[in-house]
């Protein structure tokens, strides 16, 4: 899937005003990231994946998919892509008819083979700290040469460059980058770009 590796961090966020989506927006298109992840955890969740989407700048996708209700809601939103947390077969199959790109959650060797019979090769590696990460994808290069995975859940800058390293790794999931969104657009841009430059 093409749209899968373009950047080296998919930031991830959950928003509860249209202030905060705006910042956000704002901040990571002038810090040269034009790609998020929207975590639907909040009740606002879905009207900022609304919002967002109206700025084609940014590759706007929807996480924390649990349900094949909610994944109507993310395909009718307009989404470009979607994550969720776990490997549900049926979720999976709703977002490939509708020919959106999903990644699912995997942490176990029978996730990947089951991702893999549902004809998914690009991953996401949940909840990467509740493993060792690095000695999970050290594990699974060798036996699923062509899986290819964005670890989320406890990736941070003092460990983000020590996974995108790993060959089997296209991205990393950045929550950090736009945790306390109400600072503004300037701290983001900030931090989106001195993320880059350390990364890239």
């Amino acid at each position: 899937m093409s749209l899968w590796g373009e950047h080296p961090i998919v930031p991830l966020a959950s928003f509860n005003t249209s202030t905060e989506v705006d910042a956000a927006s704002e901040g990571l298109l002038a810090g040269g990231l034009p790609i998020i992840e929207i975590a639907l955890r909040t009740d606002y969740g879905f009207e900022a994946l609304r919002r967002m989407v109206l700025r084609t700048e940014l590759t706007v996708g929807a996480g924390t998919v649990l349900t094949v209700e909610q994944a109507k809601m993310v395909v009718d939103a307009g989404a470009a892509f979607a994550v969720t947390p776990g490997l549900s077969p049926k979720i999976v199959e709703f977002f490939m008819n509708a020919g959106v790109p999903v990644l699912p959650g995997v942490l176990t060797p029978s996730e990947v083979q089951n991702a893999l019979a549902l004809g998914l090769d690009h991953l996401k590696l949940f909840p990467a700290n509740a493993v060792d990460g690095f000695a999970m994808l050290d594990a699974c290069r060798a036996v699923y040469p062509r899986v290819r995975f964005m670890p989320s859940g406890g990736v941070s800058p003092s460990n983000a460059m020590e996974y995108l390293s790993r060959s089997n790794v296209f991205s990393v999931s950045g929550s950090w980058l736009l945790k306390g969104a109400e600072r503004g657009a300037e701290v983001i841009r900030r931090e989106v770009a001195d993320a880059m430059g350390k990364l890239t």
